[in-house]
Order: C-alpha cells, then structure tokens, then sequence
C-alpha cells in the first residue's frame, strides 16, 4: 500500500507520470480549479520539488530562473481562462533564450468554451509561435474508432515532451478536464499504467562542416570569436587559452558570457563607440573587419557590434553550440549542432596558430581604453556611471549576479567582469517584465549568495515577484533608482518635452521602503558616493535575510555622464596608428 494519493483523472495521472520519466522534477502551481487534477498529482508526488506562486506571470518567471541554472526543463501549471495568457512574456523569453520551459495549462472541455462560461478562452495552440511544440490533450468525452483519449493524450505528450528536450525550448501542454475535478485515487489507474512506456531521449549533434572549419582556420589571418549570454554552459579554460594565445584572434564578450581571460575584450562598446566618432573610422573598422567570425553562447547585447558586422562582413561565420544558430549579422552562419567543449576537444589538435598582427594592433588599444576607464572613474561625478563601478569593486567573488534589462545590463557590460561573478540576465526578448521573478528562481535553485541588480521602472514592474514564499535568506536586491526609465534620456529624442517626460522616461517619486517592510526585506538607501562605500561591505556580507538595497542617482545627469564617456576615448583612435 501507499500513502501517495493520485487525481481520479487518468490524463492528470498520465502527465505526472510522463514528467516523471522525462526528469521533470521542479513544479511550479499557481492557484486554481481546472488544474485541480495536476495539482493534486504533482504536490503528492514524494519525487517532484513543487512550488506555489500565486501571480501566473510571476511563477513563470520564477521557473524560467530554476531552468536558468539547471539546465533542465521546469513546468508551470496553471487553471483555464486568463492565467495562461500571464504566461506569454516567459514564454518568448524562454524560446529566444533556448531555455526548456514546460507550459501545462487546464482547459475546459471542447463542448463548454465559447458558450458563456467563466474563465475560458481559446487556448488550444496558444503559444504556437514561440514553442518548439503543442500537445492538445482531450478529456475523457473525445471519441476516435480507432484509439481512447488516453492512447491519444500518450502520444501526445511524448512527441512534445521529447522536443522539449531534444532542443532545449519550451512547450506547451493544454490538457481538457471535465468536472468533477477533486477526486482522489491511492494508486495509479491500472489502464494509466498500459499505456506509460520506456521513455528514448535523442540528443542532436553535428559534425557537419568540421573539416571545412579547420581549414578557414587554418587560413584565416583574422578571426573574431563573440561569446554572448553562456548561463550555466562551462567553457574549458584550455580552450579559453587556446584562443587567448593565438595572435590571429581577438574574443569579445560581454558580462553574461561567463568567459574570463585577461587578454579578452570586456567591453564592446568601448572599442566600437569611439570608433564610430573617429576621423579614422573607415580604416579601423576595416582593420577589425575579421575573415572569420565565431560565435557561441545565446543572444549579445551590444547593438553596436550587431551594426558593425551587418556592414563589415566576414567572408565565414560558424555559430558553435546545441542550440539554434541565429542570423544576426546577415551573413548566413553555418551551425556546428555541438557542445562548445565537445567540438574543440575534436579539432584542437588540427588548428593551427597563424602568423598575424590582429591582435597585436588592437590589444594595446583595448589596454589604453580600461585605463581611460579607470582615470574616467575618478574625475565623474556621482551618477549611475560611478555607481557600476563601485558595484563591480565590491561583488563578492563567486557571487551570483542577475543583470535587469535596459539602461542596467549595458552599463555592466562597460566593466571588468573578470572577477569570478556568475552573471545572468533575459536577453531572449530583453523586456523588463520578469527580472526579479527571475533571479528568485535562480536563487532558489543555485542555493548560493544571488543579487539582483535592476532599475527602478523593471523592479517596481514586478514587484509581484516579493510575493514568493521561497526567497533565500542571502537574496539580495540593489535597485537603482533615477526616477524613470533612464535609458530613454541616452537615445535619441528630445528630452525637454513634457511627453518625453511623462510618455517615455516616465518620471516619478516612488521608493522602494514600503514594498520592502510589506515583504520583509532588510532595507536602506543612500544618496551619495560616499555612504554607498561605507554600505555595499556590509551589505555583502549579510546573509541572515532578504536585503534591498535603494540607490537614488541623478536624473539629469546619468546620461550626460554615460555619452561623455565615449568621446572620452576618443583620443585612442584618432591618433596615428
């Protein structure tokens, strides 16, 4: 006998069950009835970590942030109606980030939608442009000579199921339940178990196109490796110094690459804003024009270095890694379907170091413009500019640092992240809507010192995300307040109408004291450099409860700070050469 108890429904058994198998383990459940059947399934099954969130946009956030850091699938269920819709924005960010999100919504049956009752939409294929697969599940009154519903939902559920896996992007399962919804059984239904069958999971990799690589290598006088978002995909240090110590190579990262070696180019912008301002512009980018791109890792943030190789093309671009090969850059890439590491363990032996001044010439260019950085520092006054910098000096080492959208990922990507942080950000659509739901969840599942860095405008979007019961005693949250969308006061427009004002940086008075005491957040603000030195040490180094951390900045003066920069360097690249 077994104390387990099981919904009385066979399709809610069979999804347990086929989750189970496909080593989907972390459940997150956000309230309702129509999900009743896989509510009861799943938080009574002894082997599966389940979680409750109220707020559906929230908890799919927050499984989206487990999924970051395992590297595994995470569902989130939820009831019929509206609530699935909540899901949508972690949908996109799942698929453009290739993160296995699993969607597993409650449905009306077929004869009760569109009639009148509450809590019912269409929700059959509902995300159908951004997962990799839908499985429509019928309830027990679906009628087929030649299999059951249940023959029906098994197969279903295993041809979307594998896809989930197989390429690493999310799906969704809409399952129809008719009521009653809240009976129990103590064991599986006898026809649940004919139908559960051993589960075959296929893991794709190419080797096409190796052998032509070695040799555009090989041959190659110029090579541009670009590391983007890498969250949890290790990268073995003797490849990092294979392409470190070969003059023919110069790699870019930026923050979320989680790739560090003291001869890489941090910082993207730095080389490619001023350059844009030079006399020499033409030259230089023809200089830097690589013959070979080479790209790993998910999306960059950089626009700049997005423009610059849509117009200065290489003649080759490879896009190693599992995951979709994307055509950023306009110059049809050819996807090596491989583990990073995998694929250089194989050709390591053929490639060969090329005799080439590329990184010769740009190497000291890159040194002149970290030390401008430095001296660039210590003349600024108080801004969000002087406030990064103080950040990236004091993070802990080995510090999980989650990077919120908008003005606060690009500022980060303007400094040394060499220090071993672990960064992370959604970069898939880059919206603002989930950061902090994100981070819990990361948080959660990484059980190590986690903090949030976020603007004011992403963190007041999803304050709902304090609403979660599982935060760790060690999160930690700084919110960089200016009092609007401040990265609208750095591109284009005119800043001195009172609709820029109200309709873009959208200005406001609030803080974050209340929310903080509502949630039980250690909590304080500062206003000036120096009481912000004498708070981060201490704010680091506790761990007894939620911090947050308040820090008000400039409005009007952030982004003067932040273009000033650039014309800073200038000097770099106008001189001769």
């Amino acid at each position: 006998m077994t104390d387990q108890i099981f919904s009385s429904i066979p399709t809610a058994q069979l999804i347990v069950e086929y989750c189970k198998r496909y080593s989907i383990l972390d459940v997150v459940i956000s309230p309702g009835s129509r999900n009743a059947p896989l509510t009861i399934g799943f938080s009574n099954d002894k082997t599966i970590q389940t979680y409750s969130v109220v707020d559906e946009r929230c908890a799919a956030f927050f499984a989206l942030g487990i999924a970051q850091k395992k590297g595994k699938p995470v569902a989130v269920i939820c009831t019929s109606g509206s609530a699935v819709a909540n899901y949508y924005p972690a949908v996109t960010e799942a698929y453009y980030s290739n993160i296995p999100l699993v969607v597993i919504s409650a449905d009306r049956p077929k004869h009760l939608i569109d009639i009148g009752d509450g809590q019912t939409i269409q929700q059959e294929n509902f995300f159908q442009n951004h997962v990799c697969s839908s499985a429509n599940l019928k309830d027990d009154t679906y009628q087929d000579a030649s299999k059951s519903p249940l023959s029906f939902n098994s197969e279903k559920l295993k041809t979307t199921l594998a896809k989930c896996l197989e390429n690493s992007l999310p799906i969704h399962i809409n399952a129809a339940f008719d009521e009653p919804l809240y009976h129990t059984e103590n064991a599986i239904l006898p026809e649940v178990k004919a139908e559960l069958e051993a589960v075959q999971i296929r893991h794709l990799e190419s080797l096409d196109d190796q052998e032509e690589f070695v040799n555009n290598w090989n041959s190659a006088k110029r090579k541009l490796v670009l590391i983007g978002v890498n969250h949890s995909a290790h990268i073995d240090e003797e490849i990092l110094d294979m392409l470190a110590n070969d003059p023919s190579v110069i790699v870019m990262t930026e923050v979320t690459s989680n790739a560090a070696h003291k001869d890489f180019f941090q910082s993207i912008d730095s080389i490619l804003a001023p350059i844009e301002k030079s006399e020499n512009k033409d030259e230089l980018f023809k200089k830097l024009q690589p013959d070979m791109l080479i790209t790993m890792g998910g999306m960059l943030v950089s626009k700049k270095i997005k423009k610059y190789l849509r117009e200065y093309q290489p003649k080759q671009h490879y896009h190693i890694g599992e995951n979709k090969a994307l055509d950023t850059f306009f110059c049809s890439p050819k996807h090596l379907k491989i583990k990073i590491n995998s694929f250089f363990k194989n050709v390591l032996k053929d490639l060969e170091i090329v005799n080439s001044d590329y990184f010769k010439f740009w190497n000291p260019l890159k040194l002149e413009t970290d030390q401008l950085l430095e001296n660039y520092v210590k003349e600024i006054e108080y801004s969000d500019f002087k406030v990064f910098s103080q950040l990236f000096a004091h993070f802990p080492e080995h510090e999980n640092v989650h990077f919120a959208n908008s003005s606060t990922v690009r500022y980060a990507n303007l400094f040394d992240a060499r220090k071993k942080i672990n960064a992370f950000s959604n970069r898939g659509t880059s919206g603002i809507d989930g950061s902090t739901s994100t981070s819990i969840g990361y948080a959660v599942a990484s059980q190590q010192p986690t903090t949030l860095i976020t603007g004011d405008l992403s963190f007041f979007y999803d304050s709902n995300a304090l609403w979660n019961q599982y935060i760790p005693s060690d999160f930690k949250i700084i919110v960089i307040n200016n009092s609007g969308g401040g990265i609208f006061r750095i591109l284009p427009g005119d800043k001195e109408n009172q609709y820029f004002q109200k309709y873009f940086e959208t200005r406001h008075q609030l803080t974050a004291e209340h929310l903080s005491k509502m949630y039980n957040f250690n909590y304080a603000k500062v206003d000036n450099m120096k009481d912000l030195e004498n708070t981060l040490p201490q704010f680091f180094s506790q761990k007894d409860n939620p911090q947050l951390l308040e820090i008000m900045t400039p409005t009007e003066v952030n982004d003067k700070v932040l273009l000033d920069f650039f014309n800073y360097l200038l000097p770099v690249f106008d001189g001769e050469f």
